[in-house]
């Protein structure tokens, strides 16, 4: 034996010290989900352990987050029914859910970072990301109401726009939008890779965002692509991203390092509500110890290459890594 491995792997504070991958709070991004209300605070069934919440308790939980040293948050709000409709006015209303939810925050917490979904989603009747004609999402009317929410997001105090739409050329228009109005401190988050994952149902049920007619594979990418990942990111880049996102995670590591590898830029990734409630069905089950799935998955997602995750386990991370 000229070299033996295992000496490196026989106490504690060997595999500590060589540990190649480790996870800080400041690798983390803390999605919220907002409601109406005051003093609201809901467990979402299908996500055990996470909750929607009115402006009031979000602020609340907003200072808990940044005591932990989580330093971002991702705002997203349910729509009122009555509030929605094809063209996404709602989502433009100064005075709307979103706005005042970022207003409040950087209120509550100047220095968080505040991130917020752009997407019309949340705000369609149609439950699409983008404006229907004829059954259809339509990509250029649905990249002008984008540019237009995130120069209103950026108005209420929003650090960054994050896309999540995937309609074409959103990325330059956004960027153009908020230069020409005076917002060249606001940063975009782009979801660059966004697949057409089956990963995403407790989110749609966390906003009640589900499609109500079709699917979303016209705009969001098959999981079979590859390639096509790089050359989203690649325009993304070009067009104005400040950083870039993969989504899902957990089942797309090898597109995550794919990116990482071609990009000059941070690097996002979604744990998606899909892989959250995996972990927790089979925790709750005895199948597997939830802290260690945890930890493994997330160091998985840190290793393929992210170097910020979204993740609804931020919290517990914070607690295991302490």
């Amino acid at each position: 034996m000229i070299r033996r491995n295992r000496i490196l792997r026989q106490s504690g504070a060997i595999r500590s010290m060589v540990q190649e991958t480790r996870l800080s709070p400041d690798n983390f991004i803390v999605p919220l989900f907002i409601n109406e209300g005051t003093g609201y605070k809901e467990e979402i069934p299908s996500m055990p352990g996470y909750y929607r919440m009115s402006l009031d308790k979000t602020v609340a939980e907003v200072r808990l987050l940044w005591s932990m040293g989580l330093k971002c948050v991702l705002l997203f709000v349910k729509c009122d029914e009555a509030l929605k409709d094809n063209e996404g006015k709602e989502a433009l209303n100064p005075a709307g859910l979103m706005q005042r939810s970022i207003r409040a925050i950087k209120d509550a917490c100047p220095d968080m970072l505040v991130m917020t979904d752009v997407a019309m989603d949340p705000f369609s009747i149609h439950g699409h990301d983008g404006i229907v004609r004829d059954a259809r999402i339509v990509n250029d009317e649905t990249v002008d109401v984008l540019a237009r929410m995130s120069v209103s997001h950026a108005e209420a105090g929003a650090d960054f726009v994050a896309p999540s739409d995937m309609m074409d050329g959103r990325i330059l228009a956004i960027r153009r939008a908020l230069e020409d109005n005076g917002y060249t401190e606001t940063g975009i988050m782009s979801y660059s890779a966004k697949y057409a994952s089956c990963f995403y149902g407790p989110f749609r049920d966390a906003l009640d965002s589900a499609p109500g007619f079709g699917d979303k594979k016209t705009y969001q990418m098959h999981p079979a692509n590859r390639l096509e990942a790089i050359k989203e990111t690649l325009m993304d880049v070009e067009e104005g991203a400040d950083i870039v996102m993969v989504k899902p995670a957990l089942a797309y590591l090898d597109i995550i390092r794919e990116v990482k590898n071609k990009v000059n830029l941070p690097v996002s990734a979604y744990h998606v509500s899909g892989e959250y409630a995996m972990i927790k069905a089979a925790a709750q089950r005895g199948w597997l110890n939830e802290d260690e799935a945890i930890l493994e998955s997330t160091l998985a997602i840190k290793r393929a290459g992210a170097d910020l995750i979204a993740s609804y386990f931020a919290r517990d991370i914070i607690r295991l890594i302490s």
